[in-house]
């Protein structure tokens, strides 16, 4: 059984798919108008473990969203469109800025081993749908006309407290979540539609049958998420800053237009900070992956570094963090690569590798604890208990999920010991897994002899040549 933790009851709940021949899970993609920083991805390699977890037991459908129209600088309604700042940042077209980032954005989720998703759906690509369910509002009577758009009006609908409690949602009036509009009949009312402005025309604008405009950000999701994934979705993820606004304005005018339940798991990760506070791209205080690898750190290093923390805790990013996760890397990498070169021809107990992967997978399937599901992996290479094809066989399974790239080939001369220190290596391994230390300490002497230093280290024993 696997089990979430679902932002709408506060509770790890367990995951029971509305049809078992497809789970449906949408997640909030990019705004593509800068760089994403490694906040932003941390969010997506949670989403890839989960994915990856699910898709143990279950075919998935995976929508995930480019919103490359409709983003405002504030994520309410005021300011400008992300899309129009770009372009005026950098003397280009929003659809170049666009296609740019969007490029961008994939090469850094590639490089982090994210599996992409089933269907990618940009928002100016869906347009008419967004249009439709405005209209479906409006006709259900959720909407009023002002000078700048269309608006939801938050207050006839009953359950607009649903994900984040009352107590949160009266918190957000009188204008503390945004500046109250003498046209806005309640402070949480969003748009849905906005209209362009009269003295300048803007890059993105399409006809409507309230006047030209552009969709709000809010619409864009409800519309490509129930266009791919019907009326009710299993899963819907994202960032813990999209709940109060973003996700409880998708749940408004979703079940407004349906009469149906919009998500039934709604899951939310934490945020990657820094010593001076959270990662921000409106702040300037953001580090991109292409900085980290002129660093000269490899993209998976990072990937572990969030591996080494719940999504649901913040996790503070630093330069030391890095290294740590850098060297944690390159030792699982050496002892899964010493498992694959002392494989050949050894036995294998599968019961007893099975017994590991069960394990392993409980761990994931408790709300994604990839902290403990990265512990049992280390506990396996260095258990006196799995001959090395078995140690071999677990890796391979637990690396289908956690995706280290745990075998990677640049990575081999690491492992290429010569036979007689490796083997000396495994003997000292039992030798101190049976407490014998004097056998321990005279192989160590006979591995210093042919020129090899040892060194236990948590992570387990490593030779390095002197």
């Amino acid at each position: 059984m696997m089990y979430l933790y679902n932002t709408a009851t506060h509770h790890k709940d367990e995951f029971k798919p509305q049809n078992e021949k497809q789970v449906t899970m949408y997640c909030c993609g990019p705004t593509v108008y800068n760089f994403a920083h490694i906040g932003n991805l941390r969010t997506y390699i949670f989403e890839d473990l989960l994915s990856r977890t699910i898709r143990l037991h279950y075919p998935l459908k995976h929508v995930m969203n480019i919103t490359d129209v409709g983003h405002l600088v504030s994520d309410a309604d005021s300011g400008e469109d992300k899309m129009e700042v770009g372009a005026a940042r950098e003397g280009k077209s929003a659809w170049d800025i666009a296609k740019f980032y969007e490029q961008k954005f994939w090469q850094d989720y590639d490089a982090l081993h994210c599996t992409r998703p089933t269907v990618i759906s940009r928002a100016t690509a869906h347009i008419q749908e967004m249009i439709a369910l405005v209209k479906t509002l409006e006709e259900k009577g959720y909407t009023y006309r002002t000078t700048d758009g269309i608006y939801y009006d938050t207050s006839k609908f009953d359950r607009y407290d649903a994900l984040v409690g009352h107590a949160r949602i009266r918190g957000l009036q009188g204008g503390a979540r945004v500046e109250m509009s003498d046209e806005k009949r309640n402070p949480t009312d969003f748009a849905l539609w906005k209209f362009s402005p009269k003295d300048k025309k803007r890059q993105m604008e399409w006809d409507s049958p309230w006047g030209v405009g552009f969709p709000g950000w809010h619409i864009e999701c409800s519309a490509m998420a129930m266009k791919y994934l019907g009326h009710t979705l299993d899963i819907h993820c994202g960032g813990i800053d999209h709940v109060t606004i973003h996700h409880t304005n998708e749940i408004a005018q979703s079940e407004a237009a349906t009469g149906e339940k919009y998500v039934n798991y709604w899951v939310h990760g934490e945020f990657l900070i820094l010593r001076s506070g959270k990662m921000s791209k409106s702040g300037g205080t953001f580090v991109t992956l292409d900085v980290l690898k002129e660093k000269g750190y490899e993209p998976l290093a990072y990937r572990y570094l969030c591996l080494g923390a719940h999504y649901r805790t913040q996790l503070e990013f630093s330069y030391e963090s890095m290294d740590s996760a850098t060297k944690s890397l390159k030792n699982l990498r050496t002892l899964a690569c010493q498992a694959q070169d002392e494989a050949k021809g050894t036995p294998v107990q599968n019961e007893k590798v099975q017994a590991w992967k069960d394990k392993f997978t409980a761990a994931m399937e408790d709300d994604l604890n990839a902290p403990k599901a990265l512990a049992v992996t280390w506990e396996a290479v260095r258990s006196c208990d799995l001959a090395a094809g078995e140690k071999l066989a677990f890796l391979k399974f637990a690396d289908t999920i956690l995706s280290l790239d745990l075998f990677k080939k640049q990575e081999a001369a690491a492992c290429e010991l010569p036979a007689e220190v490796a083997g000396l290596l495994k003997a000292r391994a039992e030798a101190r897994g049976a407490k014998d230390w004097k056998k321990s300490d005279e192989l160590r002497d006979a591995i210093a002899r042919l020129g090899y230093v040892v060194k236990d280290t948590p992570q387990g024993q490593q030779a390095e040549k002197k």
